[in-house]
């Protein structure tokens, strides 16, 4: 891969001129906290000016290595020239319209594009939406509309967004949902398949899911099962094999409505198009967001078209679901995909990350657990001596990380799982240095 990928030929190389903020970054972080909202936070307060490829440059002109492509948005870069170009040709046609009033083709291009890739060989449909979050929503709806039944289960650990009815769905209090309650009603919530910590295999952790669901909750009061095929805020947490499978199939055989949230999971990020790809089956709806538009505001629901077309005319949509530079931003992503083949990228990014975490864990005993699929890898962090949860040691090495100009981010209900999401446009020697730079700092944590 080349040394100058990104929009403006951003040189690929890690280049720190300041300490970590610098200068001009303190000074507009001063800026920020007098004029924006104190709820909205920031991981590493470096103003960004420019990204791409691998890198982000900050307005003291620090190169960064990013191994957090935007919570796993950037996936074919910060300025992949299609999405660029996309973008470009889109504004200066026209920026909005709303597709409930007067349509255009983009919306059912990227529809027909998501009908195509998304699992399954069964007719479909696509709606589209603004956020993660309210895809979750619109799924439910959904969900409930074709079942007409109002039970959600969801699972320990699950992250699904920062809405009222997503806010019940996630697991996490802070800082998610202490103080904002009270939360929509009829979310359940059973026990994910942690191999790490409960040791069970994916047939014996499905069964004790779903006793819980039909003790719990009752099939006759259930109209959908939510599930991140592998977690995202909770701790990148990956199912033991067969435990999504038996779930689908006790959805099918009970008339419950399969969701999968796959919006840090979807395109190429997990070695695969989509992470119910590496399960032995096809979700009835999946949701996806982030990685689908190259960074603009965008998520859809794909399913099975009998599903998608219970709710009445009128009864999906929003004012921006579905914005035409989004459209074409997500075509122009899914281009990229396929031709630049990053579904093989992320599986090449997988190996050598797995290798070189390998390493580390064999000789760092706080490292407890190394799991993940494609750029979608973390390292969960204990006391090796009891196996507790280090979230201080968690904390101080991404500090540690974020001073040597490598982003890393945090995550895991116990908050001692560090992430990796590098952007598939990162070259190789980037790759390398950034877990380089990991080492170092494991060295002297």
């Amino acid at each position: 891969m080349s040394d100058t990928t990104g929009g403006p030929n951003l040189t690929q190389q890690r280049i720190l001129t300041t300490a970590i903020p610098g200068p001009k970054s303190i000074e507009l972080q001063a800026r920020k906290q007098a004029a924006v909202a104190a709820g909205v936070g920031t991981t590493l307060p470096v103003y960004v000016v420019a990204a791409g490829g691998g890198v982000v440059l900050d307005v003291d002109g620090n190169s960064l290595i990013d191994f957090g492509s935007g919570i796993a948005v950037v996936t074919v870069g910060n300025s992949a020239p299609r999405v660029v170009e996309a973008v470009s040709e889109q504004v200066q046609a026209f920026t909005h319209t709303c597709f409930m009033i007067t349509p255009y083709d983009g919306y059912v291009r990227v529809a027909e594009a998501l009908n195509r890739l998304t699992p399954g060989d069964h007719e479909k449909r696509t709606a589209l939406f603004n956020s993660g979050a309210e895809a979750v929503e619109n799924a439910v709806k959904i969900a409930r509309q074709h079942t007409k039944r109002q039970g959600v289960v969801v699972f320990d650990h699950a992250y699904h967004g920062r809405t009222n009815l997503t806010m019940a769905m996630t697991a996490k209090n802070m800082p998610y949902k202490s103080g904002f309650g009270p939360f929509a009603g009829e979310v359940y919530r059973a026990p994910l398949s942690y191999p790490y910590r409960d040791g069970l295999d994916g047939a014996t952790a499905a069964a004790r899911a779903i006793n819980v669901i039909e003790k719990q909750v009752g099939v006759e009061n259930l109209a959908a099962v939510v599930i991140e095929p592998i977690q995202g805020e909770g701790g990148f947490i990956v199912p033991a094999p067969g435990f999504i499978a038996a779930l689908v199939q006790w959805c099918r055989d009970n008339s419950v409505v399969f969701v999968a949230d796959e919006v840090q999971t979807g395109f190429a990020r997990t070695g695969a198009l989509f992470a119910m790809d590496h399960e032995d089956a096809v979700p009835d709806l999946i949701v996806t967001a982030k990685g689908i538009a190259g960074g603009l505001p965008l998520a859809a629901v794909t399913g099975r078209a009998e599903m998608m077309d219970a709710p009445h005319v009128g009864g999906l949509g929003g004012t921006y679901g579905g914005n035409p530079l989004a459209c074409a931003a997500a075509l122009a992503v899914i281009e990229t995909i396929e031709a630049d083949d990053l579904v093989g990228r992320a599986r090449a990014i997988e190996a050598t990350m797995m290798e070189r975490l390998t390493a580390l864990a064999e000789r760092d005993a706080r490292v407890g657990d190394l799991r993940g699929r494609g750029a979608m890898i973390a390292i969960e962090l204990v006391d090796p001596a009891t196996g507790a949860p280090d979230a201080d040691l968690t904390k101080a090495v991404a500090a540690a990380a974020h001073q040597r100009g490598l982003i890393v981010l945090t995550c895991g209900t116990e908050g001692n799982v560090l992430r990796f999401l590098p952007p598939l446009a990162m070259p190789d020697h980037l790759l390398t240095e950034g877990l380089d730079v990991l080492d170092e700092v494991f060295a002297n944590a």
